[in-house]
């Protein structure tokens, strides 16, 4: 008897939310982003990015690192190998969902 997975399990409600679906997929296209800049690309405040930033660290799916440039300290994002399953998985349950 074999058994077949339903591509709509991949669905994940924590990368779902609108601002976290396109942090993943911000981060899924580059090895990391820096934090200033992710949150010019998606035109939010850095109080609305960092808690949302905050929700996928809780989850194991994104990572922040820190380095000093030019005299500032940046916040560096990064996807984790969970983050990057969690994502690629969730966009196919989307596909399978909208392709019905």
């Amino acid at each position: 008897m074999s058994t077949t997975t339903d591509p709509a399990d991949g669905f994940d409600t924590t990368i779902h939310a609108p601002l976290r679906l396109k942090v993943c997929a911000m981060l899924s296209a580059a090895d990391q982003v820096e934090f200033g800049t992710a949150q010019e690309q998606l035109q939010v405040s850095a109080s609305v990015l960092s808690k949302h930033v905050g929700v996928l660290m809780d989850k194991g799916y994104l990572r922040q690192s820190r380095a000093t440039r030019e005299r500032r300290r940046r916040v560096w994002l990064s996807l984790t190998e969970q983050g990057r399953s969690a994502y690629e998985a969730h966009v196919a349950a989307l596909r399978a969902i909208v392709e019905g």
